[in-house]
């Protein structure tokens, strides 16, 4: 079956990192683009970042996390990464990766397989 699983979340004081893992099984990576997400409460869901990982570009940041947090990918684990860095209360979330096809990242329309979120809890 085709899934994602998020994982690498936590509780850390701001300032502090983590770094998210997106392991895909029953497909792989290669052919797709691969979005992390985030979702607060009482707030819509928006775009992280978002990575092709044919060649390792990366399609996407989000204003706010630009020069804190790096996407990455390693097709031979089959699975992509988000490093956190200099995390900020702000950045408190369920934290979310999803599927698209190849150059389909910027439209939440666009993204089909989703694996269920990881809670990323800063604290001031």
């Amino acid at each position: 079956e085709v899934q994602l699983q998020a994982s690498g979340g936590g509780l850390v004081q701001a300032g502090g990192s983590l770094r998210l893992s997106c392991a895909a099984s029953g497909f792989t990576i290669d052919d797709y683009d691969i979005g992390w997400f985030r979702q607060a409460p009482g707030k819509e869901r928006e775009g992280v970042s978002c990575i092709s990982v044919r060649d390792g570009s990366t399609r996407y940041y989000l204003d706010s996390v630009k020069a804190r947090f790096t996407i990455s990918s390693d097709n031979a684990k089959n699975t992509v990464y988000l490093q956190m860095n200099s995390l900020k209360p702000e950045d408190t979330a369920v934290y979310y990766c999803a599927t698209t096809h190849s150059n389909g990242c910027y439209y939440l329309r666009d993204f089909g397989v989703w694996g269920q979120g990881t809670q990323v809890t800063v604290s001031s």
